[in-house]
């Protein structure tokens, strides 16, 4: 079968993008609806926030491992289908729950929980099923092309999720991204592609030897290995960052869910500039420039962010807020399409599932505890003070990594564990 020449001649890749559009749609409402739901209705502080996003990740912890070797032993299509369906069923039990009166922290990290885990096993999955759709020269432009709609979604988004919480309320907010889960669903079954039978039929018994080569291959490579390890540390202060984010947009800045909503939508515009230029700046200037000044320009946002405690509540405060939203936005969008299409050009077919879900699973597994210790800082020193922390860590784990191989990364890297 003849390779597509653009993505544009690749019916299995537009239809994969609408579907990843519309589950990224219903999840930046998602995002903002569970943390008002936590702070404004069921009346909960940093710690709360922190525990409801640490028990999203929990299972990246418990099963990230074994989901990979799940991915690599079976066709992809049909496990992003199943989770897709379980993660409609999972966000719906949160509206219910508050209906009958029964819905408290501890129930909404339950239905997180769930919800992480059917996110682990879809996400070491889709990641693993762009590269059977997509030519390894077009990688690229994919992974740009899914996050300039991600970006989209993550503009409008959180407007639309301030307005609907406002309206209907946090719990039947969330019954927007359940339908947006079963939207993906429906189009990722139409999705005609030949994949290999896999190896469903090897023994339980080889799990771990295939867990430790997915390991080995992360953790032994020249350029890997310090990309992994710095990706971890931003996901640390990230989970930081996050914990405290929108107690510090409510009650420091004293915003409403509907400005707050607009000011993160400032982030989606960002992360579209930035996934709109990302391709080309990682053709000029190297994968691994490119992450490393994205890193520096993360850093910078969640400073700038704190730095709006300093203004008199009101449009001041805000603007400076949403500043700091927007160039947190262009940098995520600059990365992410350089970091993925790297990690899938370095990366063998037979490991991809096993070399995602482990990247990942250490990187939510750093949430997991970071997000609590997170909300504690904010709680013990001030909201503004825990972002200042994030912001300077970060600074100083991508001025490290330019001495690492993450600075000579390209995308032409081969498929070899070069010794580090």
């Amino acid at each position: 079968m003849t390779s597509p020449a653009t993505l544009r001649e690749s019916r299995g890749f537009a239809r994969l993008w609408t579907a990843s559009t519309a589950s990224a749609f219903g999840s930046y409402i998602t995002v903002l609806a569970i943390q008002v739901l936590v702070v404004d209705v069921l009346t909960g502080d940093a710690v709360d926030v922190g525990l409801v996003n640490a028990a999203r990740w929990v299972p990246y912890l418990l099963f990230g491992l074994l989901a990979g070797v799940l991915v690599d032993r079976v066709r992809r299509r049909p496990v992003l289908v199943a989770t897709d369906l379980l993660s409609a069923v999972a966000l719906s039990a949160i509206p219910v729950l508050s209906a009958t009166g029964s819905l408290t922290v501890g129930w909404l990290a339950g239905v997180m929980a769930v919800f992480g885990l059917c996110t682990v096993v879809g996400d070491a999955a889709f990641q693993s099923f762009v590269p059977r759709l997509v030519p390894t020269r077009l990688l690229g432009p994919a992974h740009a092309r899914l996050d300039q709609s991600d970006a989209v979604a993550q503009a409008s988004g959180p407007a639309v999720a301030g307005g609907l919480v406002q309206l209907l309320g946090a719990p039947l907010a969330v019954l927007v991204d359940a339908v947006s889960y079963l939207v993906s669903a429906v189009l990722l079954i139409t999705v005609k592609v030949d994949e290999p039978r896999g190896e469903s039929r090897r023994r339980v018994r080889d799990i771990g030897p295939e867990i430790r080569e997915g390991v080995r291959w992360i953790y032994r490579h020249a350029t890997l290995r310090p990309l992994a390890l710095s990706t971890h540390a931003w996901f640390a202060c990230s989970a930081v960052a996050g914990a405290v984010m929108t107690p510090f947009a409510l009650r420091t800045l004293h915003l409403s869910p509907a400005t707050l909503g607009l000011a993160l939508a400032a982030a989606g515009v960002g992360a579209l500039a930035g996934a709109s230029v990302a391709v080309r700046l990682g053709d000029r200037w190297g994968t691994g420039h490119v992450v490393i000044v994205a890193w520096l320009g993360t850093g910078m946002a969640w400073g700038l962010m704190a730095a709006a405690a300093l203004l008199v509540p009101g449009g001041g405060a805000w603007a400076l807020f949403a500043f700091g939203q927007l160039l947190l936005g262009l940098c995520m969008g600059a990365e992410n399409a350089n970091e993925m299409a790297y990690w899938q050009t370095a990366t063998p077919d037979r490991l991809q599932g096993r070399t995602n879900a482990t990247r990942r699973s250490a990187n939510r597994a750093v949430i997991v505890v970071a997000a609590p210790l997170g909300g504690l800082l904010g709680d013990a020193a001030g909201y503004g003070t825990a972002l200042v922390v994030a912001g300077a860590t970060l600074l100083v784990v991508a001025t490290l990594s330019l001495a690492t191989g993450v600075r000579r990364a390209r995308l032409g890297d081969e498929h070899t564990p070069t010794p580090g």
